[in-house]
């Protein structure tokens, strides 16, 4: 049986190549995969069934597609056969105890003086329990009070508007999937994973910042990447040119030795490169001494002074 250790190591070089969206190679890996015997355990612990997903649907390769599509219609059918078998042992149960019970009626009734009160138990079965429709990989599970009202709260930031319905996107799997890796990072549900899970709802939510919500939905941006993107990376396109106008304007209000200052391009700021620069000199010494002079870089606002 196939080590857990190999396939972790296929499924963390699958993730990178989504973050870096860069699949080349990815044919290899997933060649590795098709010739391994793959267990249950080891498909719910390495979670291969998403690195596998998101590559799939990252790739632009036909084969690529082809083969992992493969590889995740072989798994699932791995774990349907799991669920389906211990429903065929409560079925068979019972027909074989009534077969036996009308093949030798003596032999039961000489042995096993109660049998006669055994009808009751065959009726369970008579009204099967139609199996739910298990998607894959399988939704990560939790018992956690906390966890479970922070995957309700992603659920409600990804349906904020009809974006869902449209796209067939499953809600509850991907908040699930974003909440799991959040608590992976931080190992609890401290204030820190919950910070964390404030600001992902936020952005979510914002009406003004739809296009983020649709990659989610989308596939466009990974569940385990929206869980560790900065605010910066979250905002809005409006909100981000927002911050670049006012970084500019602090910039300019921090300018303020360059009146009277001379330009010039004798100097290479240390912190840009640049070299479109203003200098004045002021005498901060005796008269006898040098003047000292200060350099404003105009590009990034870098101050610094030399005698």
């Amino acid at each position: 049986m196939v080590k857990d250790q190999e396939v972790e190591r296929i499924a963390k070089k699958l993730d990178k190549m989504v973050h870096k969206k860069n699949t080349d190679g990815a044919i290899d890996l997933l060649k590795e995969l098709k010739n391994m015997k793959m267990s249950l355990d080891t498909l719910q612990s390495t979670r291969i069934g998403m690195s596998v997903n998101a590559v799939r649907k990252q790739s632009s390769d036909e084969e690529v597609q082809s083969l992992a599509k493969s590889l995740i219609k072989a798994w699932k059918k791995l774990l349907d056969g799991s669920e389906s078998k211990p429903e065929e042992k409560n079925k068979g149960g019972p027909s074989l105890q009534s077969s036996s019970s009308k093949d030798s009626p003596g032999s039961s009734d000489s042995k096993k003086p109660e049998t006669p009160k055994t009808p009751t138990t065959p009726t369970t079965p008579t009204t099967p329990t139609t199996p739910k429709c298990t998607s894959f990989p399988p939704v990560p599970i939790t018992t956690d009070s906390v966890r479970t009202k922070c995957r309700e709260l992603l659920v409600a930031a990804l349906q904020t508007d009809d974006d869902y319905k449209t796209i067939g996107a499953d809600c509850d799997t991907l908040a699930a999937e974003i909440e799991d890796y959040i608590y992976k990072e931080f190992k609890s549900t401290d204030m820190k994973y919950k910070t964390r899970l404030r600001s992902r709802i936020s952005n979510l939510k914002d009406q003004k910042n739809p296009d983020l919500r649709r990659s989610v939905l989308c596939g466009n941006i990974s569940p385990e990447l929206i869980a560790t993107m900065t605010a910066e990376e979250m905002a809005s396109a409006e909100l981000k040119e927002m911050r670049k106008a006012l970084t500019k304007e602090s910039i300019r209000e921090h300018q303020l030795s360059k009146v009277g200052g001379t330009e010039t391009d004798m100097f290479i700021c240390g912190k840009c490169k640049g070299k479109s620069c203003t200098y004045t000199q002021v005498q901060t010494r005796s008269a006898d001494e040098p003047m000292t002079t200060f350099v404003l870089c105009n590009d990034c606002g870098n101050r610094w002074k030399f005698c």
